[in-house]
């Protein structure tokens, strides 16, 4: 196959909207996704049909049948399969010349170094619920001078997040420290991913289980989680259009119709965004009571 030919033909409808130029970096670009899930597994696949040529893949789980709602890559026929490896193997479908390179043990502590090797962008899809990893991945991101993504799918709508190497470290946007306990971790990310919660209306929170680590999610979500973190990619990649990084956030809900591109000057210690988190904390707690 003339892989060149290939990629000029299959990314030619790109042009107009992204420059030759711009697409020629993308090719030459590595994208590191921890997470091949519901949405990392969307960012891989809408990445690559963008033209991004190269890439690095970790998640340490396989596919089940309570995945097909929402994760892309979850069909009858990969029940059982890594995700990673299914993921991979769809991206190299849509580009037979895209390097992948897999860590089928996810992202851990030992192999972080390794994994964003030669990145030039990571992007979040660790589950909601792992922050010690997630929050040591987006610190060792800007020791290295790579920007990071997260956008979470939350209700029918998403959140974004950017974190550049010189703007608000991560810790600091969610107002995270060691001292807590983990349900306040997981209060303060809440809190910070979605400053305006507008998917709390129409949420049955009787679904979401702390204990199993379980709660509702959607594949529109999803999809707008990846239009989203793929949107940013090409700016950060090719240097066209304006990045907001944080504090500055971005949140969508396309069930009430609402959008909002905001800014938490203070991150997650001002004092509205702690009152914010004591009050998701107080629901959690009387959610597991019940």
């Amino acid at each position: 196959m003339d892989t060149d030919g290939f990629a000029r033909d299959a990314f030619s409808r790109n042009l107009g909207l992204i420059s030759e130029e711009g697409q020629e970096k993308l090719l030459r670009s590595r994208v590191a996704v921890a997470g091949a899930g519901g949405v990392g597994g969307l960012h891989l696949l809408t990445l690559a049909r963008l033209g991004i040529g190269n890439f690095t893949v970790a998640d340490f789980d396989t596919f089940d049948v309570v995945n097909i709602s929402r994760q892309f890559g979850a069909l009858v026929s990969t029940l059982g399969k890594p995700k990673a490896g299914v993921l991979a193997d769809m991206v190299r479908d849509i580009n037979p010349s895209a390097d992948v390179r897999l860590f089928h043990e996810g992202v851990t502590p030992e192999n972080m170094d390794s994994f964003l090797e030669g990145a030039d962008l990571f992007i979040d899809g660790i589950d909601f619920f792992s922050l010690d990893v997630r929050r040591l991945v987006f610190r060792r991101c800007r020791e290295k001078g790579i920007p990071a993504l997260t956008s979470a799918p939350l209700g029918f709508g998403a959140t974004l997040q950017i974190f550049t190497p010189d703007g608000m470290t991560f810790d600091d946007y969610f107002g995270f420290s060691d001292r807590m306990t983990r349900l306040e971790q997981i209060a303060a990310f809440a809190a910070g991913l979605a400053p305006r919660p507008y998917h709390i209306r129409y949420l049955d929170l009787s679904r979401v289980n702390l204990q199993k680590q379980t709660g509702p999610a959607v594949a529109p979500a999803c999809t707008l989680a990846a239009s989203l973190v793929a949107t940013e990619a090409v700016k950060l990649l090719t240097g066209r259009g304006t990045v907001r990084p944080a504090p500055c956030y971005l949140q969508f809900d396309m069930m009430r119709g609402k959008f909002h591109l905001g800014m938490l000057r203070f991150g997650g210690r001002g004092p509205i965004q702690i009152l914010k988190r004591k009050l998701i904390l107080r629901k959690a707690l009387a959610a597991m009571e019940e």
